[in-house]
């Protein structure tokens, strides 16, 4: 609940910076250009997202015979969390990580890498796809791209601002408008406030996924030691990954590397592990 309540709030303070911003603007006309533009780029992605990450990754679809282990594990932890069970994919690739991705629970898709199903335990892979599970049951896919709508908003009308503040226009029409210093100082800042918050929201809906794949699961302890293996594992194997998808992985699949907590799409795996015990002991 907590998860879901901070994600309200974040993503009030970006519709926020869209309105203020708007304001400086002068008028509407700006604000509804530039959020229908975000919002039909955004779109577009959204409702291709699976195509364009599984392709990304030149992932391929695993059938029953494949690993009808790893196919149980999708369908009784789906069953669990009252879904459909999603389509299995795997990523060629040595260092350990997974993700989901995919419009709505009717049409996602889980990915795991080769690499974690080779080092992880039949237990700790279970809780790894329980937590894939968990975003796709809280429909984390639909709000990061709201997230994502109005984090880029926010950037085009920034944009706006600048050339406006530039050659003389914005301001509403009971004054001069904002001195150029001040317009363009907030043309820089709000991207960055923008995309904080969206990193944020992101941090909150992994946490909201953990504790959705113990719900389902049933084993927090199994989730909390794939999240240490895999940790260890992907500072010595770093992910050949883009960065404009670093979110969706389970964990940071950029060498382990940890940034400044603000700037961080994931939380500290050691954060997430110890709220997982806690879990475990309240079973």
């Amino acid at each position: 609940m907590t998860s879901q309540i901070k994600t309200f709030f974040l993503l009030a303070a970006l519709t926020a910076i869209i309105l203020f911003l708007g304001g400086m603007m002068g008028g509407r006309t700006g604000l509804i250009l530039a959020f229908g533009l975000a919002m039909f780029m955004n779109v577009g992605s959204y409702w291709y997202s699976d195509k364009i990450v599984l392709s990304m990754y030149k992932a391929r679809q695993l059938s029953r015979n494949d690993a009808p282990q790893v196919f149980a594990m999708v369908e009784e932890l789906s069953a669990n969390a009252g879904i459909p069970a999603p389509r299995l994919y795997v990523v060629d690739q040595d260092s350990p990580n997974a993700f989901a991705t995919g419009r709505n629970p009717e049409n996602a898709v889980v990915a795991v890498t080769s690499g974690i199903m080779r080092i992880l335990t039949p237990e700790e892979l279970r809780g790894v796809i329980a937590h894939e599970i968990g975003h796709i049951a809280n429909h984390d896919i639909l709000i990061q791209s709201v997230a994502a709508v109005l984090a880029g908003a926010i950037m085009m009308i920034a944009n706006m601002l600048q050339w406006a503040t530039l050659f003389g226009f914005g301001g509403s029409e009971d004054d001069d408008g904002p001195s150029p210093v001040a317009a363009i100082a907030l043309a820089i800042i709000a991207p960055i406030a923008a995309s904080v918050i969206q990193m944020a929201i992101s941090r909150s809906r992994e946490y909201l996924a953990d504790a959705t794949g113990a719900r389902i699961s049933r084993d927090p302890k199994a989730l909390a030691s794939a999240l240490y293996k895999l940790d260890a594992t992907a500072r010595n194997i770093p992910m050949d990954a883009n960065p404009a998808t670093e979110n969706m992985f389970i964990i940071n699949p950029f060498s382990g590397a940890s940034m400044a907590k603000w700037f961080s799409t994931h939380p500290s795996t050691e954060d997430r592990i110890s709220r997982l015990m806690d879990m475990s002991r309240n079973l």
